[in-house]
């Protein structure tokens, strides 16, 4: 690991530490997330492959993205308007709930999981691809502390959108560029196996 990249996980790591020391209040996040039902789902748990389910992620994961659309380090024309008028400790309040709900299995391509499973344990040797359970666990729960996602849950068409736009350049708000690193020596057809084989993970 370069020392660029150490040097913005422990960055990362450090801009953690003031949500992870305060204790939110989930029955507020449960109030504030009715607006976000209509998309993410009433617990969480969104019924269209387009938007991601967020039962069970990480507080701190949720509540970077939440203020990365607020700060415009991710762009998404319907999340900046409805984080418009969050404030901190919104944000961390939602996070905390739907870090308190329990994500439900998405459906997959049966066909694709082999290949996918391959790639999420072992990487793609051939051209240097680091197996994802490296940072997302061999569960796929992640590692709340250093930042890095729980998939659990999602959709394998949003798992491939959202490695199409860090290959693509369309979202970089990854720490050290770690994703955009990873996807750029990705195919299509890798991207989908994997995506298949994570919504699959029990």
């Amino acid at each position: 690991m370069k020392a660029s990249q150490f040097g913005a996980m422990i960055l990362a790591l450090f801009c953690l530490v003031p949500f992870t020391a305060n204790a939110a209040d989930i029955e507020a996040g449960k109030s504030k997330s009715a607006v976000c039902a209509a998309c993410h789902g009433a617990d969480g748990n969104s019924s269209n492959a387009a938007w991601p389910s967020l039962a069970g992620q990480h507080a701190n994961y949720t509540y970077k993205q939440l203020k990365d659309f607020k700060e415009g380090r991710r762009n998404n024309a319907s999340m900046t308007g409805m984080v418009a008028l969050l404030n901190d400790d919104d944000m961390k309040n939602l996070a905390a709930y739907y870090a308190s709900q329990q994500p439900k299995n998405a459906p997959f391509d049966p066909e694709l999981i082999a290949a996918g499973e391959n790639i999420y344990r072992g990487g793609i040797a051939e051209t240097s691809v680091a197996a994802c359970m490296g940072c997302h666990s061999p569960s796929g729960k992640g590692n709340g502390p250093a930042g890095w996602p729980s998939l659990k849950g999602q959709y394998p068409e949003y798992v491939v959108t959202q490695l199409q736009n860090f290959k693509q350049g369309m979202r970089a708000n990854d720490t050290g560029k770690m994703m955009r690193n990873v996807v750029v020596r990705m195919s299509d057809s890798e991207m989908k196996s994997v995506a298949a084989y994570i919504a699959g993970i029990e």
